[in-house]
């Protein structure tokens, strides 16, 4: 007895433990959200899962203990009765030799099944708990303003409604099936006794009651079988995605068929318990088997060979259009304009209009060049460039398109000795500054220009930063305490450190040793009670991982891979995060991934300061229904995109995971006629190139061009396409993002009766032309490493230019530099120094380029170098190539590069002349 005590008191004690540990954390999470401003979202989300979870939990738990209540009222009484023959007279058993009796019918019987209702109300709402949201979208819901072809129901149904139905339905059947093992489990136990007993007046109400419930769950299967009918829309067994001709006259077909029997079976059994014909549910049960086989699975079969296929076309034509319909609007490729690009070749590449096009051409990958960044600009072993970030801004007056990368902190980078509590914790608690270099600038040795550079920052340009700390990034994932009596590392400076103190508002205080206790709790961090540099007015800094920053204020929310910084005109650091509304509802919709969503929409812009943390949400779709219902749900979140800064919205781009998948899509569904469709005539492919020395799919890129027929450049995001099973160019999709234009798609289809040449047909050009070829066999030699870039495909004029950029490394330690550019237009393809000198050997003597780099102007005649800087670089890398080549034995390579050099020292004297 006494260990059975312990046991319970161990057992109470742990269950108050953990319950005063859950509630710890949730007082933490409170301060948090309070911290960042949105204590309505924890409000809204806690008091709806609470809501949700109390009225599901009172429901089943009234539904179980009613029908316990009247399973335990007809069960008889405890006491079973047995005849004694020898006296005549009826006698009870003895209570104590049947104690399970008084367990289920008894006075503590009320206990158990109190229990039981407790424990089944428990599960069923544990599991429905966290479709809060499902029924706030119901209560919300707006109208899509678009119907569907078959039930000629507004979208918003199937986004919201269908989706509350059959959440509600799920958790009725969930409750009816528990209830009715549970009563089933329960008269089979009193049938045990009474059969013993020959006591068989129980019977009647035990049966009454299951074939109650029974047929309450065929009503509700019923009911079920109507939401499964709209399921047909969203079919992926025909010849689209969608409901086909089988779907509509076959499976719409047993499922209303379904329906019915299952109300006859329903009725059927609420009869028998008067008529006692047990045989009809048995022919009921066993003809609701045969129609869910025969017109679930024999029919649609059947007519799918016998009607459909001899005649498929013409069959499944509607559905082939409303397949394309919809898909193409749950991608809003609808809204793409698509324009005829006829192909001249009469490229006047002096033209000025061509200017920005050139001067922004992008030389710099941003895998290679964040390496680069490393070797150059890490500075400490715990800096870290975790990607490379393009966006545009206007420098020095010009439009420009930039790289930057912000140098943020990782702890674990640290010295093995230096990862103490307080260096973790205290000290460095964050990164410093960004680099920031022009996609088409390229300084000695093959390095990239830098605009920003070093810490503290120096610029070579009007960019400026006023607050470069970097609190909260994409490598950030710890918390860390601040304003404590412990000086902050800000960065280096030579032999000495530079210290600061956190000046933002929006950490969560500490004010108190009670707090300091909670925190240590929660954080299980009980240094934090013992350091004597944490005082009331230290703040912590939780959650500073940008995306599960956003994601903790909006889970419902689906997120952009590549957050990207911006540099506002205040001279502060921000990122910018790209949010989805995704669903799997659309009708009719192809889907893009293995969860099947087939609706896409970037409604969301989330600006975070990189300095204090702190968020906010901008509506960048006002169309969209599913956004529309989120800001009714949160109203205190959501913000039109005009309250962002003009600083800020200048730097929206668009995403380029939405880009990709709408670009997967296009590949098909830019085929918008029926037959075309039906007979895959003109199926579009996403080619290959060649990046460093593999064989990888295109991916969008971004390009400061001007489009043809436009005025002036702009920002794209773009994709060129190839024909199945040919080579060439068919189209070239971009997404445009400056002003009033932002989101517009652009769709350049190609002539089809002639060759343009597409990605995979310039690289096997490039790999095929004997010098290049020759010349990239003797980098990759010898320690050395040639890294092949992405390759560009720019519209200019009526015509298409190709560039690439290449870098060599070493083998062992790897510093790409960027040594040529590959350029190729028509039926040519070359390969110089710089972007210039490619443009100038590619299109001619009458053609002038403005160098990018010097400014100044240069002609053919003055190859490989107009100045002297120009010049030196050639003969650097003529002397340089000489001797590699001396080392690996080719004479004749050798002496080819000393005549070359011989002759660029010529032209370094003539130009040195006064």
């Amino acid at each position: 007895m006494q260990k059975t005590s312990s046991t319970t008191k161990l057992v109470i004690f742990l269950v108050v433990l953990g319950l005063i540990s859950y509630l710890a954390s949730l007082y933490v999470d409170w301060l948090w959200f309070k911290s960042v401003n949105f204590p309505s979202v924890f409000s809204t989300i806690l008091l709806n899962k609470i809501g949700l979870y109390v009225f599901i939990f009172l429901a089943t738990a009234l539904l179980f203990a009613f029908n316990l209540r009247l399973t335990r009222r007809h069960m008889g009484p405890v006491e079973e009765p047995v005849y004694d023959d020898e006296e005549g007279r009826v006698i009870y058993l003895d209570d104590e030799k049947t104690p399970w009796k008084e367990f289920l019918r008894g006075k503590s019987s009320r206990w158990l099944y109190l229990g039981i209702s407790l424990f089944a109300a428990y599960l069923v709402s544990s599991v429905a708990v966290d479709n809060w949201i499902v029924v706030q979208q119901y209560i919300n819901r707006v109208p899509f303003g678009t119907t569907d072809p078959i039930f000629n129901k507004d979208l918003g149904f199937y986004f919201f409604n269908l989706t509350f139905y059959k959440f509600a339905y799920g958790t009725l059947m969930m409750a009816l099936i528990l209830l009715i093992i549970t009563l089933g489990s329960i008269y089979l136990i009193n049938a045990s006794t009474n059969l013993l007993f020959g006591n068989w007046r129980q019977f009647s109400f035990a049966k009454g009651h299951m074939a109650t419930l029974l047929a309450a769950i065929f009503l509700l299967k019923a009911w079920g079988y109507k939401l499964a009918a709209y399921d047909i829309l969203f079919s992926p067994a025909g010849i689209v995605y969608g409901a086909t001709y089988s779907d509509i006259f076959a499976r719409l077909l047993s499922y209303r068929i379904l329906l019915l029997l299952s109300i006859i079976i329903a009725a059927v059994i609420l009869a028998n318990i008067f008529v006692k014909k047990f045989k009809w549910i048995l022919i009921s049960l066993g003809a609701w088997v045969l129609v869910a086989v025969l017109m679930g699975s024999v029919y649609p079969s059947l007519i799918q060979k016998l009607v459909v296929q001899p005649n498929e076309f013409n069959k499944e034509k509607p559905y082939i259009e409303n397949a394309i319909k919809y898909t193409r609007q749950a991608y809003g490729l609808d809204r793409a304009e698509n324009r005829e690009f006829n192909i001249d070749y009469n490229l006047d590449i002096s033209d000025p209009s061509h200017q920005s096009t050139i001067d922004n051409i992008r030389l710099w990958d941003w895998q290679p060049l964040r390496t680069t960044y490393k070797n150059l600009q890490q500075l400490r072993s715990y800096y870290v460039f975790d990607d490379v970030d393009i966006d545009r801004y206007t420098v020095d007056g010009e439009y420009r398109q930039l790289m930057l990368s912000v140098r943020e902190i990782d702890q674990e980078e640290l010295p093995q000795q230096a990862k103490t509590w307080i260096n973790q914790r205290l000290m460095y608690t964050h990164g410093y500054g960004l680099v920031v270099s022009p996609v088409t600038e390229v300084a000695e040795e093959g390095f990239p220009q830098f605009f920003v550079k070093d810490i503290p920052p120096r610029f070579s340009t009007d960019l400026k930063i006023e607050r470069p700390e970097i609190y909260f990034g994409e490598k950030t994932d710890n918390y860390v305490i601040v304003n404590t009596s412990q000086k902050e590392f800000d960065y280096p400076a030579g032999e000495k450190n530079v210290y600061t103190r956190y000046e933002g508002k929006d950490g969560i205080k500490i004010k108190s040793f009670a707090r300091r206790l909670l925190f240590g709790w929660v954080l299980k961090d009980y240094k934090m009670l013992l350091s004597s540099d944490i005082t009331n007015e230290s703040q912590v800094l939780m959650n500073r991982n940008i995306l599960d920053r956003v994601q903790k204020v909006a889970p419902y929310l689906s997120y952009d891979g590549d957050p990207y910084i911006v540099i506002n005109d205040d001279g502060k650091l921000y990122w910018v995060l790209d949010a989805y509304t995704v669903s799997d509802k659309y009708p009719y919709s192809e889907p893009f991934d293995k969860q099947r969503n087939n609706y896409l929409r970037n409604s969301v812009k989330v600006i975070c300061d990189a300095y204090t943390g702190k968020m906010n949400f901008y509506i960048a779709d006002e169309s969209d229904p599913i956004i529309k219902t989120y800001s009714r749900i949160f109203p205190q979140v959501y913000q039109p995109l005009s309250a962002m800064p003009e600083g800020l919205r200048s730097h929206l781009r668009y995403p380029v995971d939405m880009f990709s998948i709408q670009a997967q899509m296009y590949r098909t569904f830019h085929m918008t006629d029926p037959s075309v469709f039906y007979n895959k005539e003109d199926p579009w492919l996403i080619p290959n190139e060649t990046v460093e020395d593999k064989q990888v799919k295109m991916e969008p890129y971004y390009l400061v061009m001007r489009l043809p027929e436009e005025e002036n450049p702009e920002y794209i995001l773009m994709m060129p396409f190839t024909p199945k099973s040919r080579a060439n160019m068919v189209g070239w999709m971009c997404a445009r993002m400056d002003g009033d234009n932002y989101g517009k798609m652009l769709v350049y289809n190609f002539p089809k009766q002639e060759t343009i040449y597409g990605p995979e047909q310039i690289e096997s050009r490039i790999n095929q032309n004997t010098e290049i070829a020759q010349q990239l066999s003797l980098w990759d030699q010898r320690g050395s490493r040639v890294y092949r870039g992405n390759l560009l495909v720019i519209p200019m004029g009526n015509s298409v230019l190709y560039v690439e950029p290449l870098y060599l490394q070493a083998e062992n330690n790897r510093l790409p530099e960027l040594k040529r550019v590959i350029a190729a237009f028509e039926n040519k393809v070359v390969m110089e120094p710089s972007l210039d000198t490619a443009l100038l050997k590619l299109f001619g003597q009458n053609q002038r380029v403005e160098s990018q780099q010097t400014g100044v102007v240069v002609t053919p005649g003055e190859l490989p170098g107009a100045t002297v800087a120009e010049l030196a670089k050639s003969a650097r890398e003529y002397y340089d190539r000489a001797n590699q080549l001396l080392r690996d034995g080719d004479w004749a390579g050798y002496g080819e590069n000393i005549k070359k050099l011989n002759e660029t020292i010529s032209r370094l004297e003539e130009a040195a002349k006064p």
